[in-house]
């Protein structure tokens, strides 16, 4: 019981420590700049570009209307170089905007995730008025396209999906940590090593919200596939006699022995996820594993196989033994499991309602502690 608490305690600091710097993280986040500050700094870059183009423009038009008056160019050539010259100044203007707008759109996506607040106009307008036509620029933050300096026709894309109405999410769980049995309650003086047992899960799950406006509620299911190891201690495997599994000392010195259980299950939680949501065009926007959450719940499903391995040494002779078979262990598996974490990381503990073994004069359960990892 003792190696079992420096584990447990080992596993808490760990736990702990990764909590510190995802915080500290996030502080660190929210010390960015302001987003009126550097949209404001955009908007003067594209006030300034339109004013340069503006300015020469006029300045090529004044040079059209001397060659006019000399009478170099005919009235019609002069209509025409005018039309050509405000055409290739809105061209100028539309490429140097797209730049900008490049911009715009990084800082919309840092607002979006949280970096920076702001309510500022994600469109900007501006126009040229010359000779009663006007050439107008306008942008706003979707995919656009530009021309660049070697003509050829460029894109731009955005960098983020809305996901406001995707309820469904999907995550990829590993876990594993201490395994062991509960016997008449406890898991004291137990027959099994505290270190060397393990446990070890893989599986797919799917979050979905229940609320439509609500973050708080999710419901997770899925399948998962569970490894329960355990390593007897004091040189003993399992022997069977009849319908019951005893453990007995083994004749051979072992350099090891374990036994594992595989089964094939379908977890579901009810999971409380304190993500909060982001509101975006007046859109609300769902995000999960971003914050403090915890599940309970449980599992079901059947065993796959049992393995017992054993290894020992004779005569400089090295042997490997693995022996499957039933073992009499329960054929179906059933529990209660729960998790509390920050992020994608969890701690999680799990407890397996029906015996170990089927009909066993001493009922054990197991019991396992450990991480749990979801992955988006």
């Amino acid at each position: 019981m003792r190696n079992f608490t420096i584990y447990l305690a080992l596993l808490l600091c760990l736990f702990a420590s990764k909590m510190v710097a995802q915080d500290s993280s996030q502080k660190g986040e929210q010390a960015k700049q302001t987003f009126e500050g550097k949209a404001k700094a955009i908007a003067n870059k594209i006030e300034k570009i339109t004013t340069e183009e503006k300015e020469a423009l006029k300045l090529e038009v004044e040079e059209v209307n001397v060659q006019l008056e000399k009478g170099t160019i005919t009235k019609e050539q002069a209509d025409q170089k005018k039309q050509d010259l405000a055409q290739a100044r809105a061209t100028i203007i539309e490429n140097k905007v797209a730049v900008a707008q490049e911009e715009l759109k990084d800082l919309v996506q840092q607002k979006v995730n949280g970096k920076i607040n702001s309510d500022d106009s994600e469109t900007s307008k501006d126009s040229i008025l010359f000779e009663g036509k006007r050439y107008s620029i306008s942008f706003k933050v979707k995919d656009s396209t530009y021309i660049d300096a070697d003509g050829i026709k460029r894109v731009y894309k955005r960098k983020y999906k809305e996901n406001s109405e995707r309820r469904t999410t999907s995550q990829f769980v590993f876990a594993l940590g201490l395994n062991n049995v509960v016997t008449d309650g406890s898991v004291e003086n137990s027959d099994f090593k505290f270190m060397g047992s393990r446990f070890y899960e893989w599986g797919l799950t799917y979050n979905t919200r229940l609320a439509k406006n609500n973050n708080l509620l999710h419901l997770k299911y899925g399948a998962s596939v569970m490894y329960n190891d355990l390593r007897p201690t004091q040189n003993r495997v399992f022997v069977i006699d009849g319908d019951q599994t005893n453990l007995e000392t083994s004749p051979i010195n072992l350099k090891s022995s374990r036994f594992r259980n595989v089964y094939l299950v379908a977890p579901l939680h009810l999971e409380f996820d304190f993500t909060e949501k982001k509101i975006k065009d007046d859109k609300a926007i769902f995000r999960t594993h971003q914050s403090f959450r915890f599940g309970i719940g449980g599992y079901a499903g059947v065993r796959i196989k049992s393995k017992q391995k054993t290894e020992y040494k004779i005569d400089d002779i090295d042997y490997d033994v693995k022996a499957k078979g039933d073992f009499n262990a329960s054929n179906f598996i059933y529990g209660v499991s729960s998790y509390i974490g920050y992020g994608q990381t969890s701690l999680y503990l799990k407890y397996d309602l029906n015996p170990l073994f089927q009909d066993n004069a001493i009922k054990q359960n197991n019991v396992s502690l450990g991480l749990r990892f979801d992955f988006n």
